[in-house]
């Protein structure tokens, strides 16, 4: 099954550290090997970016920073696992890293299955 692994937390991102880059590494270097990582990404600032949105039938941009985000997609990660425990183990250890190497920062990895035919 098809999974990605979307991370957020609140408010502006803090620099992760060194130490916890070289771990993320580490980990997206073995997943890749092993041929369950098949994508990852980290996202830039979302004063960067745009939402295109629908509201009372009509179509608008709205430029970020967005006024009313409460949560931000730092990024994400998609795999290629046997079912939804050993995703949730995999998001577990990435952000078994981010306790480990950047203390303090809070968060959230959702994990979502892909739909398919």
């Amino acid at each position: 099954m098809r999974f990605m692994c979307i991370v957020k937390h609140p408010g502006p991102s803090a620099n992760p550290t060194p130490q916890l880059l070289e771990a993320m590494h580490k980990l997206a270097d073995r997943e890749i090997k092993a041929g369950r990582m098949l994508d990852n990404g980290g996202l830039m600032p979302v004063k960067s970016g745009a939402q295109v949105r629908i509201a009372d039938g009509k179509l608008s941009v709205i430029d970020g920073p967005f006024v009313e985000a409460k949560e931000v997609i730092g990024g994400y990660a998609i795999f290629e696992l046997r079912d939804k425990e050993e995703a949730v183990a995999m998001a577990t250890e990435f952000m078994q890293l981010h306790l480990d190497y950047l203390p303090g920062w809070e968060g959230t990895c959702e994990v979502r299955a892909f739909a398919t035919p």
